[in-house]
């Protein structure tokens, strides 16, 4: 019998025979397809507008910004992330600012 080893997830701490816990198995692809369309999630005509008007105000990464690099801002991030909560998802106080690399980091760690 082999021995377990941690979930290959970062910060997972489960111990598994295969790669991944059962709660880790999905690809990518298939949490993908589970989360519905950009526009099911509420990225929709109103969002881009919305997005757009914001990065207008504010046109620079905010973490980039913070260690006094100036970078511009293409993303709009909900620092909560909304989960499918309206209210959430539209409240400008839960937005910011964020260059293509800070956006893509914050998401991938799931944050």
């Amino acid at each position: 019998m082999a021995l377990k080893k941690f979930c290959r997830k970062a910060g997972c701490k489960i111990l598994t025979n295969g790669a991944y816990c059962d709660n880790h198995q999905q690809t990518p692809q298939e949490k993908d397809k589970q989360r519905g369309t950009s526009h099911e999630r509420g990225y929709d005509h109103r969002w881009r507008k919305a997005r757009a008007s914001y990065l207008v105000k504010h046109p620079l990464c905010l973490h980039c910004e913070q260690k006094g690099v100036l970078s511009p801002a293409v993303e709009v991030d909900h620092i909560i992330p909304h989960r499918g909560d309206s209210k959430l998802f539209w409240d400008k106080a839960n937005w910011q600012g964020l260059c293509k690399t800070h956006h893509s980091r914050k998401t991938q760690s799931g944050q």
